[in-house]
């Protein structure tokens, strides 16, 4: 048996992490417990899962005392430990005495020293991490919904074929290669003789064969496809068989300003779906969205200019009567605040989630499960660029879709490589 002492982070990430450590106990610091409890009016998932765990809590000391430990269906022990001063003596005199961290830790040496089973102390903080070896604890963090390396999955590759299926291809004709491909894998094939000689193609499951992709030659409302990866990225945002597109880049890739065409292109031209519904995740710089005045959408304005700035380009760009502003009043466009996307249904809207990187699995798993009948979903963001202290590149919710949907035929992920902004934004993006 194991004494698991968890830190307000993991709990604020999974706040059904406890149900990850069958027939151990788990030991709550008391100052977890005070820590959660400024998060619990927050209207984001934090927030929910602040209050989750109070009620969980609450419940289970029902069924005994909490500094003794209750055990619950799947045999853990949960207990919640006291940070008192006889404990807080057991960490170094070098650390704060009173900083939250550091009495969270304490609990964990204490019970190394007075209790015969083995600590570990689980973080998703690497500075607490480092504290905790220090000290002589063994530390881990939690790794729930993590992408293994060796399985992260790009959705694009290049083949080098004979010339003779390329040429099939040029003339419509079926193919099919040899090897193990992914659901709408795309790729690049290129002659084995001369690699200027080539086609785009994208793996059907359904048919079990290599299919040609569109051209899109005078691109969507004036945004032309710049590169082979921008082609895939604009083929999985058109066909109508996938519902779920997932794409990676670094900035100036043109993940957000294609998505934007081409989901202008499926609402107003092919009148495929209701509406265009734009939204990113809110992570606040000193103020928070109910502190800055005005209604919503002059709460929502400085985090999704982004957005008002990608459409007034492509207005410009195709020459379009309309501002953006009016497709709003239109009611063709629509921007949203993921803080209140839970409990909604979005039936036939094409669905764009911006900066996806910033989200945790859970927080992805609720926005997926409110698509209604009809809705296309893009997932567009990139994982070398997390502001949410709570996930990593491994973690996040773009890259664990991209990994969970990789063999799923409604779906499909591109990677874009290639930084089309300007050469100063490419360049700033690798070697910064």
């Amino acid at each position: 048996m194991i004494n698991y002492v968890l830190d307000t982070n993991v709990l604020l990430y999974d706040p059904n992490a406890i149900y990850g450590f069958n027939g151990d106990i788990v030991n709550i610091p008391i100052m977890v417990i005070e820590e959660i409890d400024m998060f619990k009016k927050n209207m984001d998932q934090t927030g929910y899962n602040a209050r989750y765990i109070g009620r969980f809590l609450d419940e289970l000391r029902k069924n005994g005392q909490l500094n003794k430990g209750v055990k619950i269906e799947n045999g853990t022990t949960v207990r919640v430990n006291v940070c008192n001063d006889h404990i807080q003596t057991k960490i170094s005199s070098d650390l704060i005495k009173d900083k939250a961290d550091n009495l969270i830790l304490s609990v964990a040496k204490w019970l190394q020293e007075n209790e015969d089973k083995d600590v570990v102390f689980v973080t998703k903080d690497a500075n607490l991490r480092i504290k905790s070896d220090v000290l002589g604890i063994k530390s881990i963090d939690y790794e729930k919904d993590k992408v293994e390396t060796d399985k992260f999955f790009e959705g694009t590759r290049v083949i080098t074929p004979k010339d003779e299926i390329i040429d099939k291809l040029y003339k419509g004709e079926t193919v099919k290669l040899d090897g193990e491909f992914m659901p709408n894998e795309y790729m690049r094939l290129e002659s084995e003789a001369n690699s200027k000689k080539s086609v785009l193609v994208r793996y059907d499951k359904v048919t079990d064969s290599i299919v040609k992709i569109k051209e899109f030659k005078d691109g969507l409302w004036g945004v032309i496809a710049r590169n082979s990866e921008q082609r895939f990225f604009y083929d999985a945002l058109t066909n109508d068989s996938i519902k779920l597109v997932c794409v990676a880049g670094i900035a100036g890739t043109g993940k957000t300003l294609l998505a934007i065409a081409a989901g202008l292109a499926e609402v107003i031209d092919e009148k495929k779906y209701r509406k265009l519904l734009v939204s990113r995740p809110i992570f606040p710089m000193g103020k928070d969205l109910g502190f800055l005045p005005g209604e919503l959408k002059d709460k929502l304005a400085p985090w999704m200019q982004p957005v008002f700035d990608n459409l007034n380009f492509i207005l410009e760009n195709s020459n379009a009567d309309s501002t953006y502003k009016e497709l709003f009043e239109q009611n063709l466009v629509e921007i949203e605040a993921l803080t209140y996307i839970r409990g909604r249904s979005i039936p036939n809207q094409y669905f764009i989630v911006d900066e996806a990187q910033n989200l945790t699995p859970h927080e992805i798993k609720t926005i997926l499960t409110r698509a209604g009948e009809g809705t296309k979903i893009v997932l567009t963001g990139d994982p070398n660029q997390i502001d949410n202290p709570y996930i990593d590149y491994y973690t996040n919710g773009l890259t664990y879709v991209m990994d969970r949907f990789r063999d799923d035929e409604i779906a499909a992920t591109v990677s874009l490589l290639k930084g089309e902004r300007s050469l100063l934004a490419t360049k700033a993006a690798q070697k910064l």
